[in-house]
């Protein structure tokens, strides 16, 4: 098994990072020590979300000031859903908004610097994965049908 996900991390040639993870605690009950309620965590996340902070950066603040360490076993639902319920959800996927975010600013790179291959390379790259991941979600119906990523547009998705 690990020969094989080492092999896999080498090939790989749009890998986005190393292959360590993390392991979730095997028990999926709330710690007797949790203090907060489902109703006091779901307060704290929607209050994170108006402050313009994602899922992601909600759920490490949870865990590291809030003490919370799986949203999903307190509350029974995931941060994303808990926001998409009360209506604050974005409207383009966190993943797809990084992914859009890191071609914006190497276009941007690219006006200065020209002559930089590499970073053209990469652009590709970054923009054939923006393309995939939005014919999944608009196969899962997250994105309307008519979405489409365009360079000369993307700058205002992310602004």
């Amino acid at each position: 098994w690990y020969q094989r996900r080492v092999r896999e991390a080498v090939v790989s040639t749009q890998s986005t990072g190393g292959i360590s993870q993390s392991a979730l605690p095997y028990k999926r009950s709330v710690p007797t020590w949790q203090k907060l309620t489902p109703d006091e965590v779901k307060e704290t996340i929607y209050k994170l979300s108006k402050k313009g902070l994602t899922p992601s950066q909600i759920g490490v603040i949870l865990r590291d000031s809030h003490g919370v360490n799986q949203i999903k076993h307190l509350t029974g639902t995931k941060i994303l859903r808990i926001l998409r319920a009360k209506g604050l959800a974005s409207k383009i996927p966190e993943d797809l908004y990084h992914l859009i975010k890191k071609a914006v600013a190497i276009r941007k790179h690219l006006e200065k610097n020209r002559q930089d291959k590499d970073s053209k390379y990469r652009l590709i790259l970054i923009e054939s994965r923006v393309h995939k991941l939005a014919r999944y979600y608009k196969r899962k119906s997250v994105l309307p049908p008519n979405w489409k990523y365009e360079s000369s547009t993307a700058s205002a998705l992310v602004a």
